[in-house]
C-alpha cells in the first residue's frame, strides 16, 4: 500500500466542539498521527457514535489533566516530538498554559502552531470567546437569511464550524509546506469569524465594490429576475412529509417550457403572468398556482420532468435523502463505514477528496477519551508502568 500523503507528520490537538474537530479530522483522514490531548473521559460510547464518532475517527486519544503541572509537562513534551500544535481556544489559553508559540519553539524551533480562535489574537474582540453561531450572527449570516416575515434566521447547523474547520486544514498544510522548503516553524493565528467572512457569498462583493447595505434577499433570485423561483412543497413519501421542490425560471423560453411540462394549465394563459416583468409583478399569485402544483407531485419525478425541458429544478434534499437516497453519493462511495467494539458498524460522512496515488483512508473509530494513554505515554514518551500508573494517582492523567 502507498504512504499516506501526511504519514510522519503528528499533530498535538487540542481541539475540542466542531471547528478545530474538523481541521484535525482531514488531517487524520490524510495520514497523520492525530494525537488528541483531552479532558476527562465520559461514559464508555460516547465518542463513538454520532457526531463525535464523526469528528474523531482515526485519531488517538489521551486524558491529560492541563490544571496539574505534571499534565502541563506532559503536553510540553508531546509539543517536542509533534510537527503541529493546534487549538481552537479562545487567544488567552495556550498561553495561560505555557503552550503559545513563543513558549513551544524555544523546546522545538521547528513547531508549526496553529491558534483557530474565534476572532484572532490582534483587535478590540481578540479575547472573546465565541462559537460558531455567534460568528455568523456578526458576519451578518443571521439577518441576511432572515425569514420573508423578516425574523432573523440563519442556518440551523454551524457553517461557521464548517468554513472555520476546513481552512484550519488548509493553513496547517501550508505552513507545514514553509517548514519543509525554509526548516523553520511559525505561528498561525486563524481568525474564525473572518474565515466565515470570507465565504459570506454575493454579498461580500456587494459591500466590497459598492459600500451597499445589504438587505435579506428572502426568496428571490440573487443571480437575476426569475419567476416561479423558490421551493415548493412535494406530496410525502412513505411517511415522510419533508418533501420540497426548487424551481426557478428565468427567460421567456423557461417559463413556456415549464407551461408545457406541467399541463398548461388555465391559471398560466392569464395576461398577469404574460411575460417575467408581469410574473415578477405578480410573484406571490404565481406561487400559490405552483405550489398548488407541486403538492400532488412526487418531489423526485418532478425534478426529473423539468430537468427533461431544460427548466431549472432540484430535489431540496432532507437527511434520509442525502444518507440513504442519494444515487450520486452511492456511486462515489462516499459514506465511509467503521466497526464499533461491540462489532456492530456505524456510518460517517467520506472524504470529499480522492486522490489517485495516495487516497486517504478511513481507517479507525473515534477513540475513547484517554484510550492511547499508554501508547503516548510509554511508547512516545517512553514512560515506564510506575511513571503512568504514578501520573494517574497524582491526578494529572485521567485513565
Amino acid at each position: 500500500m502507498a504512504p499516506m500523503p501526511l504519514e510522519g507528520i503528528r499533530v498535538l490537538d487540542f481541539t475540542w466542539v466542531v471547528a478545530g474537530p474538523v481541521a484535525t479530522r482531514i488531517l487524520a483522514d490524510q495520514g497523520a498521527e492525530v494525537i488528541k490531548l483531552e479532558r476527562k473521559p465520559g461514559p464508555p460510547g460516547s465518542r463513538q457514535i454520532g457526531l463525535q464518532g464523526d469528528l474523531h475517527r482515526n485519531k488517538r486519544s489521551i486524558a491529560v489533566n492541563m490544571s496539574h503541572p505534571q499534565g502541563v509537562e506532559i503536553a510540553r513534551r508531546l509539543a517536542q516530538i509533534s510537527n503541529l500544535v493546534i487549538d481552537n481556544f479562545s487567544a488567552r489559553v495556550m498561553r495561560m498554559w505555557g503552550m503559545d508559540f513563543a513558549s513551544l519553539s524555544q523546546v522545538n524551533p521547528g513547531i508549526v502552531c496553529v491558534s483557530m480562535s474565534g476572532l484572532g489574537h490582534t483587535g478590540p474582540r481578540s479575547s472573546y470567546v465565541s462559537y460558531g453561531p455567534t460568528l455568523q450572527a456578526l458576519g451578518g449570516y443571521t439577518m441576511l437569511m432572515a425569514e420573508e416575515s423578516g425574523e432573523p434566521s440563519g442556518f440551523g447547523y454551524s457553517y461557521a464550524d464548517m468554513s472555520g474547520g476546513y481552512t484550519g486544514a488548509l493553513a496547517s498544510l501550508i505552513a507545514l509546506w514553509a517548514r519543509k522548503r525554509t526548516g523553520k516553524g511559525q505561528f498561525v493565528d486563524l481568525s474564525q469569524f473572518e474565515a466565515a467572512i470570507s465565504v459570506i457569498g454575493p454579498a461580500l462583493l456587494d459591500i466590497a465594490a459598492n459600500r451597499r447595505e445589504q438587505t435579506p434577499p428572502g426568496w428571490t433570485c440573487q443571480e437575476g429576475p426569475a419567476a416561479p423561483h423558490g421551493a415548493y412543497r412535494c406530496r410525502p413519501r412513505d411517511g415522510d412529509d419533508d418533501r420540497w421542490l426548487a424551481i426557478s425560471v428565468r427567460t421567456q423560453a423557461e417559463w413556456d417550457r415549464f407551461v408545457a411540462a406541467i399541463g398548461a394549465p388555465g391559471w398560466a394563459a392569464d395576461a398577469k403572468f404574460r411575460t417575467l416583468y408581469l410574473r415578477m409583478r405578480n410573484r406571490s399569485e404565481l406561487d400559490a398556482h405552483v405550489a398548488a402544483w407541486a403538492a400532488g407531485q412526487s418531489a423526485e419525478t418532478a425534478m426529473q420532468l423539468l430537468q427533461s425541458v431544460g427548466v431549472a429544478a432540484g430535489l431540496v434534499a432532507n437527511g434520509a435523502d442525502i444518507c440513504a437516497r442519494d444515487p450520486h453519493l452511492k456511486a462515489r462511495n462516499f459514506w465511509g463505514t467503521v466497526t464499533l467494539p461491540d462489532g456492530l458498524t456505524t456510518h460517517v460522512t467520506g472524504i470529499p477528496m480522492k486522490l489517485s496515488a495516495t487516497p486517504g483512508a478511513i481507517r479507525t473509530v473515534s477513540p475513547e477519551i484517554g484510550s492511547s494513554n499508554d501508547y503516548v505515554l510509554g511508547e512516545l514518551l517512553g514512560l515506564g508502568r510506575a511513571e503512568r500508573d504514578g501520573l494517574i494517582a497524582d491526578g494529572a492523567v485521567w485513565p
